[in-house]
């Protein structure tokens, strides 16, 4: 049972498992650490029994909420063939070809029990994905890709599912139907995420222009906004998941978040971090406390067909390197699609690579979307009908999970090393080009005022000044205008140096930039320092304090914020 003192110790072993990662210098990454923390709690007699309609309502739609936010919508455009084939084609491929294979396995099987299993495993997992790819140099193009599959095929893998379960339990099956429902379910799910975001931008701008502009309570009505479009596609029967994915995708287009206050956007993002951090912490740490639990049902189903530990062990290897096998094809599949296309349309084609494919395939990466569905499964215990081999099918699905956690963190950065580091990041240079075109508006601005009088007041609102005052407020707005032309024009000089640099001087300018960069850091350290002197002696008080703090606190973050874009020496 999910008490206050479990919640407690689950947020308190997620704020745990980052102070090891660090202390590992994170090369194990946190969702293993999780899984193993939430393993060890298993053992110390924590039980928390994962609910799986509980688990999709509470945690799905916000953290896909999330993601989809962060998924660009011009790169979505560009990779649509790809992203929508390997969620939805590759899915339904996987379901029926590694169902069949799972049955030449294991003939004992029944071929829907099978595709039952393959369908639960057909899904990537997006939080997964994210948790393993996230800090590390992975090139753009193979993290949209990911990031993008990751946010569809969750539902056509749960419709797949729905579908191979009432077949093994009821024996009644039609492709005909499956396909429309799949349709409908499907198409339902993202024009119910539509109208509710639809709805509440037009009522967004109603609040706006009558003056409504409250911070917090606009956050939360965000925070409610996902898990609002998620009930509302699944009450019509419709896909949750898809609702939230392009409820998301409508509000940025509508640029209603654009539109809200600078202090509101800023606290949005901090809580949505917070959000998105402890969601995927928990994610882990209940995968990890159902470990235990379900070894135990492994061991006691190879006692009860007489079959050894050894033996389902060699189970779950063949059924991940079969899906992992037909990853791979997919995704050669998806880069030769993409060669098709570019082909025909005479478009620049950049081949993913050997390397890249193979990241792409171990990235998918199965997780607690995959256990909730295999759990999900009825036991039979309220007097319905059971899931024939409800346990042989668990046990399969949570070997299978661990295994492919297991091979990403391992061959992730594997990969990785093999795939070829442009001189510059393609996104450096975007952003480096846009940060040019803004200070050059701005200096635009300053040189028209150096060169223009000031406006002259509207007719009746202020007497004329005496000459030597308006002399001396002339000077004045000169010399305002000299400081901001040259601060704006050395700001330039540094975001040219980027891309005029030759080869030779590359590794010159980065060490130079990096110093810069180190020197500042130092420079606030000295100021933070001063300010805790200056509130020990009570020369200021500890709001004075606060608000020093937070200023120094932003132009750190800006500081960082560059330090993190700066590319790799040669």
């Amino acid at each position: 049972m999910l008490t206050i003192e479990n919640i407690l110790l689950l947020l308190l072993l997620a704020a745990v498992s980052s102070l090891l990662v660090a202390l590992f210098k994170q090369k194990v990454p946190q969702p293993v650490i999780l899984i193993i923390l939430g393993v060890f709690a298993a053992l110390a007699g924590m039980h928390v029994s994962l609910q799986p309609d509980m688990f999709m309502f509470v945690f799905l739609p916000p953290l896909l909420f999330a993601d989809s936010f962060r998924m660009p919508l011009r790169e979505f455009s560009e990779l649509r063939g790809p992203i929508l084939f390997l969620a939805f084609g590759l899915v339904v491929i996987s379901t029926l070809v590694c169902g069949y294979a799972i049955h030449w396995i294991v003939p004992e099987l029944g071929l829907p029990i099978c595709f039952t299993l393959a369908a639960a495993l057909s899904p990537t997992d997006t939080v997964a994905v994210s948790s393993l790819i996230e800090g590390r140099k992975v090139p753009n193009r193979l993290l949209q890709i990911l990031s993008g599959e990751a946010l569809f095929n969750d539902a056509s893998g749960l419709v797949c599912f729905r579908f191979a379960m009432a077949d093994a339990l009821t024996g009644e099956f039609s492709y005909r139907q499956a396909f429309g429902t799949f349709l409908m379910v499907a198409l339902g799910g993202l024009l119910v995420g539509a109208a509710v975001a639809w709805l509440t931008v037009k009522l967004n701008r109603v609040l706006v222009r009558r003056g409504y502009d409250d911070s917090q309570s606009q956050i939360i009505f965000l925070l409610l906004l996902p898990f609002l479009m998620y009930a509302a596609a699944e009450a019509v029967e419709c896909s949750g998941i898809l609702a939230a994915v392009a409820g998301c995708m409508v509000l940025k287009l509508s640029g209603m978040i654009e539109d809200t206050a600078t202090f509101t956007r800023l606290q949005a993002t901090t809580v949505w971090n917070i959000v998105s951090y402890v969601f995927n912490a928990l994610i882990f740490l209940f995968l990890g406390l159902q470990l235990p639990e379900l070894l135990q049902h492994g061991v006691a189903l190879g006692h009860k067909y007489d079959v050894a530990l050894w033996q389902v062990s060699l189970f779950v290897v063949q059924i991940y390197a079969i899906m992992l096998a037909m990853r791979f094809a997919g995704v050669w599949t998806s880069v030769f699609g993409r060669w098709v296309v570019a082909r025909i349309g005479s478009l620049p084609f950049e081949p993913t690579g050997f390397a890249g494919s193979l990241l792409l395939t171990f990235a998918g990466v199965r997780g607690a979307v995959t256990l909730a569905a295999v759990l999900s499964l009825p036991e039979g215990a309220d007097g319905t009908d059971a899931f024939p081999m409800r346990d042989a099918v668990v046990v399969a699905a949570t070997g299978v999970i661990v295994l492919s956690l297991l091979a990403a963190s391992v061959f992730i950065p594997l990969c990785l090393r093999f795939l070829p580091h442009e001189m510059v990041d393609k996104n450096a240079q975007e952003e480096n080009m846009a940060r040019q075109k803004l200070i050059r508006a701005a200096l635009a601005v300053l040189t028209k005022a150096r060169t223009q009088p000031p406006a002259p007041n509207p007719k009746g609102t202020a007497q004329a000044k005496p000459e030597g005052q308006s002399a001396a407020d002339e000077a004045l707005r000169q010399e305002v205008i000299d400081r901001l032309y040259q601060l704006y024009h050395s700001r330039l000089e540094e975001e040219d140096e980027t891309p005029r640099i030759t080869p030779l001087d590359r590794n010159r300018a980065l060490r130079h930039a990096r110093m810069d960069l180190a020197l500042r850091l130092q420079l606030l350290r000295a100021e933070r320092q001063a300010m805790r002197d200056m509130t020990s002696r009570r020369e200021i008080n500890d709001q004075t304090e606060w608000k020093l703090q937070q200023e120094l606190d932003y132009e750190e973050q800006v500081i960082r914020s560059q330090s993190q874009r700066l590319p790799r020496e040669a």
